[in-house]
Parts: C-alpha cells; structure tokens; sequence
C-alpha cells in the first residue's frame, strides 16, 4: 500500500465508525502504542473533517498485559524487554464507545492485552476495534469491525507499517520470508 491507499482506507474507516455508530458523539479513539496512536490521531482528524466534533483521543500501552513479556527479579532478562511508553487516557471511559486502533491484527495477542489493559482505566458501553492491516492467522477469537485492508499472508512473511509520523513516508510492505542460506 502507498500514501494514497493509507489515506483512503482511514478515510473509509472514519466514514464506517460514523455509520455505525450513528456519529461521534460517544466515540473515543484509543491508539495501542505505537503506531496505533498515530492512526487513531489521524482517524480523528478525518472524523472531525467528515462530521465536525472533536473525538477524544487517547494512547494505550500494552507492555505489561501482554503474555510474552517476562519481567525478572533483579536478574538480566533473557529477552530483549519492550519499550514502555505512557498511557495517556484523558476523559472517562464510561458511558462511551472505544474504538481500539492498531496498525497490524495478527494473532488476536496484542488486542486481548489492549482490551485487559483498557478495563484498568474503565468500562466502556463497548469496544470496537478498528486495523489498517488484517494480516491473519488469529490465535484467539478475536475480528477487527473496521478493517483498512485484508493482506493474507503466510506465517513466514512480515507486515512492515511505516508512517509519516515516524518513518517520514506512508506505506505497507509485504516483507516475504528470508532465504534459506546454502
């Protein structure tokens, strides 16, 4: 995917998010860092373009909740550790609709840690969850409402999201599976 299919495919999210949920006036947009907060940065951009009200939007981190994260008493980790970045949630949760925002559903992993992680902070009407990239392979009964684009892959290949944000250019890359060495 290049620039203009990113935009397009937010463009067409914002318009099902507003369908669906009969306006803006109850949504929130919560981005799983990182990535996903920069995606749900420019949702609300193309929502408030689209409709006019300003969606609150907040940022999630999931370090904690998720299951292949082991923290160590005060020995050296066997892995590298993940980043730990700041939740920033600044309005309640209740009586709202989430809509969960990450770049790459994969496994179903990250989004269950999103969603436990998101009830320390509250409990919304509902959860919604919206991807620029269903990839498959789900381990967990877990499927996106809003969905940018469907790119089937085989478990050996990677999705590669850059975002201007963060990588200075908007584009998806299929990367396919390393050659075996002879």
């Amino acid at each position: 995917m290049e620039p203009d299919d990113v935009r397009r495919a937010l463009t067409r999210i914002a318009h099902e998010i507003l369908e669906r949920d009969k306006g803006a006036a109850d949504v929130v947009l919560v981005g799983i860092a990182d990535r996903g907060d920069d995606l749900a940065r420019r949702l609300a951009d193309e929502v408030r373009r689209i409709e006019g009200p300003e969606v609150p939007v907040g940022v999630l981190d999931i370090t904690f909740y998720r299951d292949d994260v082991r923290v160590r008493g005060g020995e050296a980790p066997l892995h590298a550790q993940p980043v730990v970045r700041a939740t920033q949630l600044d309005f309640p949760l209740e009586g709202r609709t989430v809509v969960l925002v990450d770049d790459v559903l994969y496994t179903g992993r990250t989004i269950r840690a999103a969603i436990e992680a998101l009830f320390d902070y509250g409990r919304p009407d509902r959860i919604q969850l919206a991807v620029l990239v269903d990839r498959g392979h789900r381990e967990l009964p877990i499927r996106p409402d809003y969905v940018g684009k469907n790119l089937p892959t085989s478990r050996d290949e990677r999705i590669q999201v850059q975002l201007v944000e963060v990588d200075e250019v908007d584009r998806i890359l299929l990367i396919p599976k390393p050659e075996e060495s002879s």
